[in-house]
């Protein structure tokens, strides 16, 4: 049963409902945490370790949100590892 279908059920969920919405970000961020408590950067590489969580994630957000929030989480640590590398390279010209 998707977003759009004319029958409603409990499960359902309303991605213009601010509590659906909110709720979705609430089990993202803990799904998240976990992830980091075990210092695992790509969702889906914990195996057992998050599986509560996980679940909840994808029990409270649409695939397409989900899809977005993992591959957005993994761009970010990338971009910290370039960022990273940055700075040390203009530290290390600065110091000539």
């Amino acid at each position: 049963m998707g977003w759009f279908s004319s029958s409603k059920s409990s499960e359902t969920l309303d991605p213009t409902s601010r509590q659906d919405r909110q709720r979705c970000w609430d089990s993202r961020d803990a799904y998240f945490a976990c992830l980091d408590a075990n210092n695992i950067v790509k969702p889906g590489d914990e195996g057992n370790a998050c599986a509560e969580t996980k679940k909840k994630y994808e029990q409270s957000c649409a695939k397409s949100w989900i899809d977005y929030f993992n591959k957005r989480r993994v761009l970010a640590d990338q971009q910290q590892g370039v960022l990273t590398q940055a700075r040390t390279q203009a530290e290390s010209v600065r110091s000539r």
